[in-house]
C-alpha cells in the first residue's frame, strides 16, 4: 500500500512539474494567454467561449438612463410557436427569444434559468454595435465617412504598404486585407489571443496588410477590434461610455449592459452582454432607420449603407451576404438581414413584415439550409415567425 502512495505521489509530482513547465513555456514564448483560454474553456467543459463568460474577464459598464418598456402588442404571449419553430429553439439550447411586430412586444420566451434580466454575451453582434457606434461618430463629425483613411487615427500603419491604403470603411466592411486568422476552436491562433490575451490593443497594432484593402470581403474580427481603437481615439471616450450616451440611455434601455475589456480597451469584435428585450431595440432601431421616438439617432443614409452589400466585394455568383458588419439575404422572400453571433445570438429584421426577432443560446444550427447561405436557424427563425404571424 505504501509502495503505491509512493508510486501515485511521484507520478502526479511529475505531473505538476509538466504543467508548470508547460505553463512556463507558454508565457516564456508570447502565448500566455493559451493558458487562460484552456481554463476558461475547457477545464469548465466547453469546446469555446460561453454565452455567461463576462464574469471570467473586467468590464466597462453600458449605462441605461431612463428606461422606457417596450410596448406589448395587443396579443402579447397569446401565439403559440408553430412546433417546427420549437424544436429549433430547444434543439439548439435557446435561452431566450421574442418577436417584436409592428414596433410592439408580440412574444418572449425564456429556458433554464434565465429571464428578460440576464445578460448574456452578443458575441459578434458586437460588431454591428461597433458599426452603428461608427455611424454616430460620423453624424458628429468625429469621422469624416467610412472612406476617411485608417491612418487618420492609427498613423502606426503608415509604413505598411498596404495599410496605408486602408479607410475605416474597409474594416466595417471586411475588405481591409488584414492579415488574420478567424477561428475560435483551436488554442494557438490570434482569435483566440483576442479573446482571452490580456493586450487586445497592442496585438491589434502588430498586424500586417497581406491583400490590397478595398478588395474581396472576408470576413476578420480583427477588422472590428481596429475599429474600436480609432472610435476611441477619434471621440476621446471608451466604446462603453460612447454606447451608453448615444443609443442605451436615449433609446431608454431597461438595464445596464457590460463590455468586456482587455488592456482597457473594448472588445469589439465581441462580448456585449445584454439582454433580449435591449437587444432587440437595436433591432428596432435598424428597422426604423435610425430613428427613435422622433430622434434621428443615426443617418438614414447610414444604415442604408449598412444593409447594402457591395457588388465589387463578392466574386460573380458568389452570395452577397455582407454590407456594413450586417449579414444580408435580398434573394429570400422576404429579404431580411440582422446581427448575427457565434452561438446564434440574433437579431434578425424583416423590413416587409414590420418584425425584428431576436434569439439568444448556447449554440447554432449551422447545418447546409435548404434555401439561402446564411445559417439555417436563420431561415427556420423568419419563416416559422411570419407563419405564426399570418
Amino acid at each position: 500500500m505504501k509502495k503505491t502512495v509512493r508510486i501515485l505521489g511521484k507520478t502526479l509530482l511529475g505531473l505538476s512539474i509538466i504543467i508548470l513547465l508547460c505553463t512556463a513555456a507558454a508565457y516564456i514564448s508570447g502565448n500566455g494567454y493559451i493558458i487562460s483560454a484552456l481554463s476558461k474553456t475547457y477545464l469548465k467543459g466547453h469546446l469555446t467561449a460561453g454565452i455567461d463568460d463576462h464574469v471570467d474577464f473586467d468590464n466597462n459598464i453600458i449605462y441605461a438612463g431612463k428606461p422606457q418598456a417596450w410596448e406589448l402588442h395587443e396579443k402579447y404571449n397569446q401565439i403559440r410557436l408553430t412546433d417546427t419553430l420549437r424544436k429549433e429553439l430547444e434543439d439548439f439550447q435557446t435561452i431566450g427569444f421574442a418577436i417584436i411586430k409592428d414596433g410592439k412586444l408580440l412574444y418572449e420566451e425564456y429556458w433554464e434559468n434565465y429571464s428578460a434580466e440576464t445578460q448574456t454575451n452578443s458575441f459578434s453582434m458586437a460588431k454591428s454595435i461597433t458599426t452603428l457606434l461608427l455611424g454616430k461618430a460620423i453624424k458628429q463629425r468625429y469621422i469624416k465617412n467610412l472612406d476617411q483613411p485608417l491612418t487618420d487615427f492609427i498613423p502606426e500603419f503608415l509604413k505598411d504598404s498596404l495599410g496605408c491604403l486602408a479607410t475605416v470603411g474597409d474594416l466595417s466592411a471586411m475588405r481591409s486585407g488584414l492579415d488574420w486568422v478567424e477561428n475560435y476552436y483551436t488554442p494557438l491562433n490570434p482569435t483566440t489571443e483576442a479573446y482571452y490575451g490580456d493586450s487586445i490593443e497592442k496585438q491589434m497594432l502588430k498586424l500586417k496588410f497581406k491583400e490590397h484593402p478595398g478588395g474581396h470581403y472576408k470576413y476578420l474580427s480583427a477588422n472590428t477590434q481596429l475599429l474600436a481603437t480609432v472610435l476611441k481615439r477619434a471621440t476621446g471616450k471608451s466604446l462603453a461610455q460612447y454606447l451608453s450616451e448615444e443609443f442605451w440611455q436615449p433609446m431608454g434601455m431597461e438595464h445596464d449592459a457590460l463590455w468586456s475589456i482587455s488592456g482597457g480597451i473594448e472588445k469589439s469584435f465581441c462580448c456585449v452582454h445584454s439582454n433580449v428585450r435591449d437587444f432587440a431595440k437595436l433591432g428596432q432601431l435598424m428597422l426604423q432607420k435610425g430613428n427613435w421616438n422622433g430622434v434621428q439617432l443615426l443617418d438614414t443614409a447610414f444604415i442604408d449603407r449598412m444593409i447594402q452589400p457591395d457588388d465589387t466585394a463578392f466574386d460573380a455568383g458568389e452570395p452577397k451576404k455582407y454590407g456594413y458588419s450586417i449579414w444580408i439575404d435580398e434573394t429570400h422572400e422576404p429579404k431580411f438581414y440582422g446581427m448575427l453571433g457565434h452561438l446564434g445570438q440574433r437579431i434578425l429584421i424583416v423590413p416587409d413584415e414590420n418584425i425584428v426577432i431576436v434569439r439568444l443560446g448556447r449554440s447554432k444550427d449551422d447545418r447546409h439550409p435548404p434555401k439561402g447561405f446564411l445559417d439555417t436557424d436563420t431561415y427556420y427563425f423568419v419563416d416559422e415567425v411570419i407563419k405564426i404571424i399570418h
